[in-house]
């Protein structure tokens, strides 16, 4: 199981490996690299899947300090640096979208296409950032238990063995981790569109029709402010946690996407036909 110091963190990673097109993974809130099982397995004979457990989640030995997205997309990069991958496409999912976002504001010669997963560009209204607030309260007071299965409903819905699966992994995550990697998300910067007016390089996005967490609509309106958006995948009856949930619904128009505009390796500033 593969570990590395980089920024001062024991970041803990997996490296498909192999002479192939980079795909750098970025997994959403509470959940760790492991999320992306299903698009490695779909992905690995043609592309070289990158992905790591982000700061408070997982396996990384993380300091224990404040820190933000740009920090998470500063991780991102100096493991790239340290694998010796010069560009690579990059996907997040939720949290992990909100980092992918900042990694291609902040090192666009580093990203050979986007793929945003049930994530959008916005800051949290105050309203939301008080129930974040809550939960890391009573995470902190009670416990994990009395909010697992508000945070099961919301990212997996009812699938009994993923809910299984997730349940044990959070059930671990201390009162200090939550308190700081829920500040990440209530302290986050909004991407306004004159920001998004830089990022040229082909972008996919991919949302369930049903999820809660962050609704089809900003996604969609996400998608169209992106300069070279390509194609938005709507999966139906899914919800936040659409590429564990609806791994076929998702995994084949990826693949198509990347064989497309990675495995060739075109000119990022290239706009083909949009399907929308």
């Amino acid at each position: 199981m593969p570990m590395i110091n980089l920024n001062n963190q024991g970041l803990f990673y997996e490296d498909s490996g192999g002479d192939k097109p980079a795909v750098l993974m970025m997994h959403g809130f509470l959940f760790d690299q492991s999320m992306f099982d299903p698009q490695v397995k779909a992905l690995d004979s043609k592309y070289r899947c990158i992905r790591f457990d982000a700061r408070g989640f997982g396996q990384t030995k993380w300091d224990g300090n404040p820190f933000t997205l740009y920090d998470t997309a500063a991780d991102a990069l100096a493991l790239l640096d340290y694998l010796g991958i010069q560009k690579a496409a990059v996907l997040g999912m939720s949290q992990g979208g909100y980092a992918a976002l900042r990694f291609a504001l902040k090192y666009p010669e580093r990203v050979s296409a986007l793929v945003f997963i049930s994530t959008y560009n916005g800051a949290d209204t105050e309203d939301v950032k008080e129930i974040y607030r809550a939960m890391r309260e009573t995470w902190r007071i009670r416990g994990p238990e009395v909010l697992l299965d508000t945070f099961l409903n919301l990212f997996i819905g009812a699938d009994a063995e993923l809910r299984s699966v997730w349940r044990a992994k959070w059930a671990l995550r201390t009162a200090h981790e939550i308190f700081h990697t829920m500040n990440n998300l209530i302290n986050r910067d909004e991407i306004p569109d004159d920001q998004l007016a830089h990022i040229r390089m082909p972008a996919m996005v991919i949302h369930g029709e049903d999820d809660q967490g962050i609704p089809l609509a900003l996604g969609e309106a996400f998608f169209h402010s992106l300069p070279n958006h390509i194609k938005m995948v709507r999966v139906p009856g899914a919800a936040h946690g659409v590429n564990l949930t609806h791994p076929e619904q998702v995994n084949l128009p990826l693949l198509e996407f990347l064989d497309q505009y990675v495995a060739e390796a075109p000119d990022p500033n290239h706009k083909k036909q949009r399907r929308y």
